[in-house]
């Protein structure tokens, strides 16, 4: 390997350059490099300039959107029964809580068996919040009518009833299973 290497530098010998410099070189190697620094610190100094123009005026057009969305969705999130009045607010509390009640209590009774019922049941839910999500935006296009806060209320009251009522099938539903058990195991 030493061989090759020494081998390869004898070959390329004549073609190194071996002249020195003339006496100057330093001294007009280093002025062209100032000249060469100076230009790009003009250059570097106009380009910012000009760069910067349009990016505040991109700046400003972001600002001005993002204003404008948050603007927008306050004025939607606050279209429920809370926003009507306090006593409103109260009874919003309760049923969704009250919901969030009897989901956990649907959750923690599924099983095989009803694994079917549980998706139809939770498919019906989606359909009533999605009518919900509509009563709200009627809630703020009719300025708190009597009849859209009816309608969010029988809402919110069908979704619990629909879960008592899953509740209850589900409870039939293990009563027979183990009906159906006990008449297997006596025979």
């Amino acid at each position: 390997m030493d061989n090759n290497l020494e081998n390869l530098f004898d070959r390329l010998k004549p073609d190194f350059d071996t002249e020195l410099p003339s006496e100057n070189h330093a001294k007009r190697f280093a002025q062209k490099l100032n000249a060469q620094h100076d230009t790009r610190t003009v250059n570097r100094s106009f380009s910012v300039k000009k760069i910067w123009k349009p990016l505040v005026g991109i700046a400003a057009t972001v600002a001005l959107i993002v204003t404008f969305f948050i603007t927008n969705n306050q004025e939607t999130i606050t279209n429920d029964l809370a926003s009507v009045s306090p006593e409103m607010a109260e009874t919003e509390s309760f049923f969704t809580s009250t919901i969030t009640v009897e989901l956990k209590k649907l959750n923690q009774a599924a099983d095989a068996d009803t694994q079917m019922l549980i998706k139809d049941v939770m498919i019906q839910m989606r359909k009533l919040e999605n009518d919900y999500e509509n009563l709200k935006s009627d809630l703020g296009q009719s300025g708190n009518d009597q009849r859209v806060i009816y309608a969010m209320i029988t809402n919110f009251q069908n979704r619990i009833d629909l879960l008592q009522n899953a509740l209850k099938q589900i409870e039939l539903v293990k009563q027979l299973k183990n009906v159906s058990n006990e008449n297997t195991n006596t025979i």
